[in-house]
């Protein structure tokens, strides 16, 4: 039982939230995804943000595109599959541009998700970031997740340059039903 002396355990998706906000990633745009879902449902609610849902990740990423050239900071969510959408837009739009483009990527095909499709998808990414020379990182621990977001945003807008943040079910599968963490 928790007592008021019990220090409050910030969650992954608010480590990600006070990230943002630190660095005035104001504009979300997103593709549901249920990994993703208590981000998405806490900064469709929280007035700080604008945020809408979009049918595709190329016309989530043009958003965040446009936005960023208007001064708006803005992210992607996404699942690995529809990365697999995206190369041809960042590799002719965000990297050649060298537009901040942030992408936001629940990792999915990985530790237990058997769905082929996802499992192709995510031997695929890393090695697709790698060829456009798009910084990325992953997120596998509650005590490094405000850390890596915070600086990989930092690092985007300072070099002008698109980067992604994947986020480990290490990280993600902890905090739903049936999973314990390290599990």
């Amino acid at each position: 039982m928790a007592t008021s002396d019990t220090p409050k355990v910030e969650k992954w998706h608010e480590a990600v939230i006070r990230a943002l906000k630190d660095n005035e990633v104001r504009l979300v745009v997103y593709v549901p995804d249920n990994v993703l879902r208590p981000l998405i449902d806490a900064i469709t609610t929280d007035d700080y943000f604008t945020s809408f849902i979009t049918a595709r990740e190329e016309e989530a990423l043009g958003i965040v595109c446009g936005a960023a050239m208007s001064g708006l900071k803005g992210i992607v969510l996404m699942q690995t599959s529809g990365f697999a959408t995206l190369p041809n837009v960042l590799a002719s739009l965000a990297v050649a541009a060298q537009i901040p483009a942030l992408l936001m990527i629940s990792e999915r095909g990985t530790l237990g998700d058997f769905q082929i499709a996802q499992a192709i998808v995510c031997r695929t990414m890393r090695p697709v970031l790698e060829s456009l020379g798009m910084e990325h990182h992953t997120i596998s621990r509650l005590d490094e997740a405000h850390f890596i977001a915070d600086r990989t945003i930092k690092q985007a807008y300072k070099t002008q340059a698109p980067a992604a943040l994947i986020l480990s079910p290490l990280l993600t599968a902890a905090g739903r039903p049936g999973n314990t963490p390290g599990s």
